[in-house]
C-alpha cells in the first residue's frame, strides 16, 4: 500500500510539473524523477491537475466575490482576476496549443502544410484571433454565471478545470500522433501520445468522477444549491454541461480525423480549451 501511494504521489507531481507552473523542483523534483515510462503514466493524473488549478482560482474567485461590492460589475473583475490566475498557474500552456492548431487549421487546408505551421512558435492572425474570442467567451460566461450565485460560479470553475482535462486523455486512446512534420520526436508531447492505458484512462475518470461527486455532495450536505430547487435540478443543470462538453470534444475529434487523420500535443491544448468553455454554456444555458 505504501509503494502504491508513493507512485501514485509521484506520478501525481510529475503531472503538476509537466502541465503547470507551479513548481516541483529541488529536492522534491528528484525525489519524482522523470522517465518517458513515468510521464505516460502520469498522464491519467491530467484531470487532478484539474482539481489543483480549478480549486485555487475557484477559492481565489469566492474570495474575490466575497470582498467586493455586491452587484454591479463585481462579477465581470472577479472573473477577469480568476482568468488571470488561471493562465498564470497553467503559463498559458493550452492557449497557445489553441493559437497553434487555429494558426495551422485556419492557415491552411493542405495536412503537411497545417502540421508545419503548428510546430511554428510563432503566433499569426488565427491563432490570436481564436484566443482572445476564447478569453473573452470565458470571462464573458463566468461573469453571468457569477451574477447568478458566488456558488455557481466558483462549482463551475472546479469542475469545469477537472472535466476538460479528461476529454483530451480520449484523443490520446482513439487517434493516432501524427508525425514528425508536427509533433516529432524533439516535442515534450511525444512521450505522452505514444499510448494510454487502461489504468492511466480509469485513474482519469476517477478524478473526474470524485470531483462530480465533490460537488454534488457539498452543495447539498451545505444546501446551497443555487441551480433550481433540488438535487434533481443540480444533476440536470450538470448533466447539461457534461453533455454540452461532449460535444465539444466530439467535434474536435472529428475535425482533427477530417484534417489531420490524428492528432499533435497542441490538439490536446485546443480540445481542453474548448471543452471547458463549452461545460460553462452549457451550464449558463442550464439556469
Amino acid at each position: 500500500m505504501l509503494h502504491f501511494l508513493r507512485r501514485f504521489l509521484r506520478h501525481y507531481l510529475l503531472a503538476l510539473q509537466f502541465f503547470t507552473r507551479i513548481p516541483v523542483t529541488g529536492r522534491l523534483a528528484g525525489w519524482v524523477g522523470f522517465s518517458p515510462t513515468m510521464l505516460r503514466a502520469s498522464v491519467g493524473h491530467f484531470p487532478g491537475v484539474g482539481w489543483l488549478v480549478g480549486g485555487l482560482v475557484a477559492a481565489f474567485t469566492a474570495l474575490l466575490l466575497a470582498g467586493l461590492p455586491d452587484g454591479g460589475f463585481s462579477p465581470l473583475v472577479a472573473a477577469v482576476w480568476g482568468t488571470a490566475l488561471g493562465v498564470l498557474l497553467t503559463g498559458a500552456f493550452h492557449e497557445d496549443g489553441l493559437a497553434d492548431v487555429a494558426d495551422g487549421l485556419g492557415g491552411s487546408q493542405d495536412r503537411d502544410r497545417a502540421l508545419i505551421i503548428m510546430k511554428d512558435s510563432r503566433v499569426g492572425a488565427f491563432g490570436a484571433i481564436a484566443v482572445v474570442l476564447a478569453l473573452l467567451a470565458k470571462v464573458s460566461l463566468l461573469a453571468l454565471l457569477g451574477s447568478v450565485s458566488s456558488v455557481v460560479v466558483c462549482s463551475a470553475l472546479f469542475l469545469a478545470h477537472v472535466v476538460s482535462r479528461t476529454w483530451p486523455l480520449l484523443l490520446i486512446r482513439l487517434m493516432p500522433h501524427v508525425g514528425d512534420l508536427g509533433d516529432g520526436a524533439g516535442s515534450k508531447s511525444k512521450p505522452l501520445a505514444d499510448q494510454i492505458s487502461g489504468a492511466s484512462l480509469l485513474t482519469a475518470f476517477l478524478w473526474c468522477l470524485m470531483a462530480l461527486a465533490l460537488v454534488v455532495y457539498a452543495q447539498s450536505a451545505m444546501n446551497l444549491i443555487a441551480i433550481g430547487t433540488s438535487p434533481v435540478a443540480l444533476l440536470q443543470a450538470l448533466a447539461t454541461a457534461l453533455a454540452a462538453s461532449g460535444i465539444a470534444f466530439f467535434a474536435m475529434w472529428r475535425w482533427f480525423w477530417r484534417r489531420l487523420q490524428g492528432f499533435t500535443g497542441d490538439c490536446l491544448g485546443a480540445t481542453q480549451q474548448v471543452c471547458e468553455l463549452a461545460f460553462y454554456l452549457g451550464l449558463a444555458l442550464s439556469l
